[in-house]
């Protein structure tokens, strides 16, 4: 399957995609889309604008949102199902956790596919610790690097039955963050030891998902000049030591952890090995500068796309089914 030929994952201004939004994307070729809250209206309009999405590029481009559950869900009441926040409905579920994460992530993945969305940044792998800033922690799935790497596994699993690529976040663990990263550049000082033993477990585990996000955090041990996403040695150590090998995209290049124009972000970050630049606030002419310096996709970044793409599966589940098993096991722990 084509994977595109520009290295950036892109959105709209709006509900419906405009004529100089089309001709750019048809020349620019993104490897893929993503939609926020601003692009979402009513079923019927979010499924015409990811065709028109696709239409534009001439290809089953693959197209994201941001559906954890809680604060971070673009598909919300009364035309979508509402969710808890991860870490909340993980505490209430215990020991069925797993089993109801699944569920949980299937049926969201069932939503998604109605409409034409075929990514979900998620699972969240970041583990919570006494500093996570609130923004992040009610997103997470807990505090122990093995549990999360099971529920984590379970979120990839469910959104993978629905025919939905799970883009796992935020890559090499964004837990340690003591500010909120849309605003500021958080710094994290344990040694490499630490985080080989708590932040990057969950992301070794699940090393061979499709997709990953990278995290806008300078890892004191690792590079201190640097956050993750434009540090040579944090990619290298992503490739190398967890064994990442999939389709490695930054967070939103607009955060203000990062700095300097988006055209100096881009290339730090596309030079420091990142296959894809995510730019998503559908901003044209921010997206011209992006494009400027994410360039092409590598012949590497190509192949890894295509692998990623064919992760994607028609579902073959019941999805009737698996919502009433998920109200049983609810009813369950709250009884």
């Amino acid at each position: 399957m084509n994977p595109g030929t520009g290295a950036a994952i892109f959105g709209c201004a709006g509900v419906e995609l405009q004529a100089d939004e089309a001709a750019f994307f048809r020349s620019f070729d993104p490897a893929g889309f993503i939609l926020f809250a601003r692009n979402i209206e009513s079923p019927l309009q979010v499924k015409r604008l990811t065709a028109d999405l696709r239409a534009s590029v001439g290809r089953e481009a693959p197209i994201f949102v941001d559906q954890e559950g809680g604060r971070v869900q673009r598909l919300r009441a009364p035309q979508w199902r509402e969710w808890a926040p991860p870490l909340d409905y993980v505490a209430q579920a215990g020991a069925k956790a797993e089993r109801v994460m699944y569920l949980r992530a299937a049926l969201i993945g069932a939503e998604h596919q109605a409409l034409g969305i075929d990514g979900n940044c998620a699972p969240m792998l970041d583990v919570v610790g006494d500093d996570t800033h609130p923004f992040l922690k009610n997103r997470c799935y807990g505090y122990d690097p093995k549990s999360i790497s099971l529920i984590g596994r379970a979120v990839a699993d469910g959104l993978l039955a629905a025919g939905v690529l799970p883009v796992m976040k935020h890559m090499p663990g964004h837990g340690r963050s003591h500010v909120d990263t849309h605003h500021d550049l958080p710094f994290v000082s344990v040694s490499i030891e630490t985080l080989r033993g708590s932040d990057f477990v969950p992301f070794r585990a699940l090393k061979d998902l499709p997709l990953a996000m990278t995290a806008h955090l300078v890892f004191t041990a690792i590079d201190p000049d640097r956050p993750a996403t434009q540090s040579p040695a944090m990619i290298r150590l992503i490739r190398e030591e967890i064994g990442f090998q999939g389709v490695l995209m930054t967070d939103d290049l607009n955060m203000q952890a990062l700095s300097g124009s988006l055209a100096d972000r881009t290339r730090a970050s596309m030079d420091a090995g990142c296959d894809l630049a995510l730019h998503c606030k559908g901003v044209l002419a921010e997206m011209e500068e992006v494009a400027g310096q994410a360039g092409s996709m590598s012949e590497v970044t190509k192949a890894r796309m295509s692998r990623a793409l064919a992760f994607r599966k028609a579902p073959a589940l019941d999805f009737a089914a698996l919502d009433a098993e998920l109200k049983v096991l609810m009813d369950q722990v709250h009884g």
